[in-house]
């Protein structure tokens, strides 16, 4: 599995989007649907940002890491 995240992306990921998204299911409340589809969502942002890898920018061919050579 080849990096295809940056070190900012992952940042954002880990620290701005997950936190949201909790936040937006403490609000519709964790029990709910809603709640439950945005902690998933949170837990996936986390852990893409963990390894630094997402595999739809793979399917997209999108590439961030500028560090780790060509695009895969």
């Amino acid at each position: 599995m080849t990096r295809n995240m940056g070190t900012a992306d992952r940042i954002v990921r880990a620290f701005v989007v997950a936190p949201l998204l909790v936040i937006g299911a403490a609000l519709a409340g964790f029990a709910s649907v809603l709640g439950v589809v945005l902690v998933v969502l949170a837990a996936v942002m986390v852990g893409t940002a963990a390894v630094a890898y997402c595999p739809l920018y793979s399917l997209a061919h999108l590439h961030t890491d500028h560090r780790g050579g060509a695009p895969a």
